[in-house]
């Protein structure tokens, strides 16, 4: 039986992922889990990667991407922080 969307939102989190923003020179991004399970963030952050690796931040596919991140960091219950180097609006 699957959970319901209400149900996931009140389960507590099962990490934190850091997504970093490196520069202009590829590669672009780093994930870095700050808790939970190390499996768990390893797969996160191959899929992450993958959707990011060569997209700068101002590129509109990697705001797409990114969208696509925070969805999966959703469904894996990771608390997701993003650090661009600058202060987002």
């Amino acid at each position: 039986m699957a959970m319901e969307h209400e149900d996931l939102e009140q389960l507590p989190p099962v990490g934190h992922v850091r997504v970093v923003y490196l520069g202009p020179v590829a590669p672009h991004w780093d994930v870095v889990g700050v808790f939970g399970d190390g499996r768990t963030i390893d797969e996160f952050r191959q899929r992450a990667l993958a959707r990011l690796q060569l997209l700068p931040p101002h590129d509109p596919q990697c705001r797409r991407n990114r969208e696509r991140v925070v969805r999966d960091a959703e469904r894996e219950r990771l608390i997701l922080e993003w650090d661009l180097g600058y202060e987002e609006a």
